[in-house]
C-alpha cells in the first residue's frame, strides 16, 4: 500500500464549496486509495443560467462519477482516467429539474486495487463505469436515487469500497515506485527510478501503464506540477527561480511553458481564478493544508 500523509493535489478551483460541490474526507481505512467523494450536497433545481463551463486541471486522480436526475428518474455517469492536460466540462441536468451529483475521486495509482480490468488507454479517457468497475456500479448505481445527501452516499460507498482494501489488487514495484516520486515531488528522473527498484525502465513503463494508465515520467511531471501549484496558492512570497532549483526545472521558462501546458492559463490568471470571491487567506488555511 502506498502510505501517502503528505500529497493532496488541488482543482483548479479548490477553495470551492457550495451547495453544487462539495467535498467529503475518506474515512482512515481508505484515505490512501481516495482524495475524497464529491458532489451536490443535496439535489438542486438545475437553472438554465448554471450551465457554465468549468475547468478540470491534471490533479492526478481518476474518478467515478454519477449524474442523477431526481425529476426523470435516471441515472447516469462515467469512469474519467488520469488527464494529462486541462480540459473544459459543462453540468449537466435539464433545466428545471431536480439533479445530483456523486463522485469518488481515486488516486491515479490507487484506483487500480477497485478496478475488474487493466487500466491501460484510459488516460485521457471518458468511458462506462461498468466496463472496470461492474460490481460498483452494481452496487452504488440503485441507491443513488434512494439515499438524498451527498454524506449518505458518500457513508455508502465508503461501507462498500473499505471491505475491498482488505485485500486490495496492488503491485508492490508499483507501489514503492509511486512513493519514490512523491517523496521526490516529481523530480526524480525515470532511469533513477528503474535503478532504486532494480527493474528496467521498460518494464517499469509496461507496469505504469497496467496499472495507472500512464508513463512513470509522465506520472513525475504531475505530481511536479501539483506540488508547484500548491506553493503558488500557499506561500505569500512565491518566487519562481527558487521553484526551478526545488523542482529541478531545467530554467524559468522552463517551469512557466510546463505549467501553461497543463493548467491552460499562466499562473498569475490560474491564481486569480482560485482565489475569486475567496476571503482572506488565514480564512482558508485549513483548507488547503496539507490533509
Amino acid at each position: 500500500m502506498i502510505k501517502n500523509t503528505f500529497y493532496y493535489p488541488l482543482t483548479a478551483t479548490p477553495f470551492k464549496r457550495n451547495s453544487s460541490y462539495t467535498e467529503i474526507t475518506p474515512c482512515r481505512q481508505l484515505k490512501s486509495y481516495v482524495r475524497c467523494f464529491w458532489g451536490t450536497e443535496q439535489p438542486v433545481i438545475q437553472r438554465a443560467e448554471e450551465h457554465t463551463d468549468q475547468i478540470v486541471i491534471p490533479d492526478t486522480c481518476a474518478d467515478i462519477i454519477y449524474y442523477i436526475d431526481h425529476t426523470k428518474n435516471t441515472v447516469s455517469g462515467g469512469f474519467c482516467g488520469v488527464n494529462d492536460h486541462s480540459f473544459y466540462v459543462q453540468e449537466e441536468g435539464k433545466a428545471g429539474h431536480s439533479v445530483s451529483t456523486f463522485a469518488i475521486r481515486f488516486y491515479a495509482w490507487s484506483v487500480y486495487a477497485f478496478a475488474e480490468d487493466s487500466l491501460k488507454s484510459t488516460a485521457n479517457t471518458y468511458d462506462e463505469i461498468g466496463t472496470r468497475f461492474e460490481w460498483i456500479d452494481r452496487a452504488v448505481r440503485p441507491k443513488l436515487l434512494e439515499l438524498k445527501s451527498i454524506q449518505e452516499k458518500a457513508s455508502y460507498a465508503e461501507q462498500l469500497l473499505t471491505g475491498k482494501v482488505i485485500n486490495p489488487r496492488e503491485n508492490e514495484i508499483v507501489n514503492h515506485a509511486v512513493n519514490c516520486i512523491l517523496i521526490n515531488k516529481g523530480a526524480m528522473g525515470v532511469t533513477a527510478l528503474a535503478k532504486e527498484l532494480f527493474v528496467s525502465s521498460r518494464q517499469l513503463e509496461r507496469l505504469f501503464h497496467e496499472y495507472i494508465g500512464i508513463t512513470p515520467k509522465k506520472l513525475s511531471n504531475l505530481i511536479r506540477y501539483q506540488f508547484l501549484w500548491r506553493d503558488i496558492l500557499w506561500e505569500p512570497d512565491f518566487n519562481i527561480l527558487n521553484s526551478v532549483h526545488k523542482y529541478g526545472y531545467t530554467d524559468q521558462s522552463h517551469l512557466l511553458h510546463e505549467f501553461k501546458r497543463y493548467h491552460s492559463m499562466d499562473i498569475h490568471s490560474a491564481k486569480s481564478m482560485a482565489f475569486e470571491n475567496v476571503g482572506k487567506l488565514q480564512d482558508i488555511s485549513e483548507q488547503i493544508s496539507v490533509k
